[in-house]
């Protein structure tokens, strides 16, 4: 796998670390929990928290003698956490997925992922595990992203074209969906965005003789009056908007979009897919994370949708090359869009998350590893919506109050635009920050105030936070030892302020005794 580079693009005032603890522990296989367990509880969880708290990744690193490389491969296991007037209870499941079972089965990798390829089945013939090499692989089905919705039922799904439906009681595996059986795309994202009407929103990708397309995918709400039948029900869902990729043979990876309450923004970033070499990966014995790279020459692009039309603007919204994983929220604001996203300026990291790298013992390897990472920060960039030939050249045509954010029309039909930093310098010393949650059900699409994050003091998030993005200001959680999971914001029942409410994180730590 490598060692790491040693050098990033960074702020001059993020600092370096040292002394890092191992997070090692964090990183071997679980064991399920299929049967409901009590739990002890310190402290009083308001009386109002009643549900189930759904979680989801990587729980399972090998079969027999064999190993994954990445951790964005392990087995998917799901967990549970059942709160009930102030009690909780915990279960968990690893997903039957295909290919969980045909590994299980055979006691080998036999299903490649991310960062793993798998190798013939060494009881063949050596003429027959060569031309296993030239059989086209199929996607994964081990869904070990997040835990979704689509017309009421939950899924669990990752980045190919496949999900897992799921019982959100006993955390049960149901059949596997195709969403190549019900749109024209090839792969989809697990971070879908939902409207106030029920109607839910993705994005995939479709290649063919015509190239290659990103498709923006909208599914409708249930009909409340049909009959509930207990098995997957994607039937309406629709494209509503083809992208061409700006490089057919170069598209762009993406995790996820940004979606407002009329728009949809497309982010083009240059972290390449190389589709020949993803076409022959197999035969080349390399692992898809290694046909991504990070080009920064391609600069970035934003492609804005009309949500209701599907027609996309004939305006490219340029900047600088950066890439993103997961947006904070976006909305319109007098003839604006206003999008907030954590940013980073070097696209390679992705690959950077091997488990050789993460279990690294405490020392300078480890520190080494963590300071030649890319810092992701908050950023916010402002996208005029009436733009046209009269719009004067090379002058911003942002016009909000003390927004720091510019947008110049360079030529016709190109905007090139600057962020602003939507942090100050306390926010560097724990690390930048990722996996932005915000009140979702009031606030996705509309002006907001609040969100919630993980700090990345560690490879692995080691505080949560709490970004006022009016005056920048944050409230920080942390405590040594402990590494909390992405923030989730559940607002009490009468809140009358945005960020009345509480978060739930799942907390994991190596040590033995806290």
């Amino acid at each position: 796998v490598g060692r790491p580079r040693l050098t990033r693009p960074k702020t001059s005032l993020l600092t370096d670390a040292s002394g890092l603890e191992s997070v090692a522990p964090l990183l071997h296989s679980g064991e399920e929990t299929p049967d409901p367990i009590p739990t002890t509880t310190r402290g009083t969880i308001p009386a109002w928290i009643n549900g189930s708290f759904l979680r989801n990744g990587p729980g399972k690193f090998e079969f027999g003698e064999d190993r994954y490389n990445h951790w964005f491969d392990g087995m998917a296991l799901m967990h549970r956490f059942h709160i009930c007037e102030g009690s909780v209870t915990y279960s968990s499941r690893f997903l039957r997925s295909d290919s969980y079972n045909l590994n299980s089965e055979r006691n080998r990798i036999v299903v490649s992922e991310f960062g793993t390829v798998a190798m013939p089945d060494p009881c063949k013939n050596f003429f027959a595990r060569f031309l296993s090499r030239f059989q086209i692989p199929q996607p994964t089905d081990n869904a070990n992203v997040n835990f979704v919705k689509y017309k009421g039922d939950y899924y669990v799904s990752t980045e190919t074209n496949f999900m897992r439906r799921v019982d959100p009681q006993t955390l049960e595996t149901k059949e596997k969906v195709d969403w190549s059986q019900y749109v024209a795309v090839n792969s989809a994202t697990a971070h879908p965005h939902y409207d106030r009407e029920g109607a839910t929103y993705n994005m995939g990708n479709s290649y063919g003789r015509d190239g290659f397309f990103y498709t923006i995918i909208r599914i409708p709400p249930a009909e409340e009056a049909a009959a509930k039948e207990d098995s997957a029900d994607l039937s309406g869902a629709e494209v509503i908007c083809s992208i061409p990729a700006a490089e057919s043979r170069k598209p762009s990876y993406y995790h996820s979009f940004v979606m407002s309450e009329n728009y949809i923004v497309f982010v083009e970033q240059p972290i390449k897919l190389n589709v020949l070499k993803f076409m022959l990966y197999k035969i080349m014995g390399e692992s898809f994370q290694k046909i991504l790279s990070w080009e920064p020459q391609y600069g970035t692009v934003f492609h804005l949708v009309d949500r209701h039309t599907g027609q996309e603007s004939k305006v490219k919204y340029r900047t600088a090359p950066m890439f993103t994983l997961h947006q904070i929220n976006a909305y319109e604001d007098n003839g604006f869009l206003v999008m907030d996203m954590c940013c980073g300026d070097d696209g390679d990291v992705i690959g950077e998350f091997t488990l050789e790298n993460l279990r690294r013992e405490s020392g300078d390897d480890l520190d080494k590893f963590y300071n030649s990472l890319c810092r992701n920060l908050p950023r916010r960039y402002v996208l005029p919506l009436n733009v046209d030939e009269q719009a004067p050249l090379d002058q911003n045509l942002v016009m909000l109050q003390n927004c720091k954010a510019t947008a110049k029309r360079t030529n016709s039909g190109e905007v090139y635009m600057t962020h602003e930093e939507l942090h100050n310098d306390e926010l560097l010393q724990y690390g930048g920050l990722e996996f932005p949650q915000i009140n979702y059900d009031k606030y996705n699409g509309r002006p907001y105030r609040y969100f919630y994050a993980c700090g990345f003091g560690h490879v692995f998030a080691d505080s949560l936070l709490k970004m006022d993005v009016h005056t920048k200001e944050l409230k920080v959680w942390r405590y040594p030892g402990l590494f909390p999971s992405e923030p989730v914001f559940v607002a009490s029942p009468d809140a009358a302020e945005e960020d009345d409410g509480v978060v739930l994180s799942v907390i994991i730590t190596p040590r033995k005794v806290i």
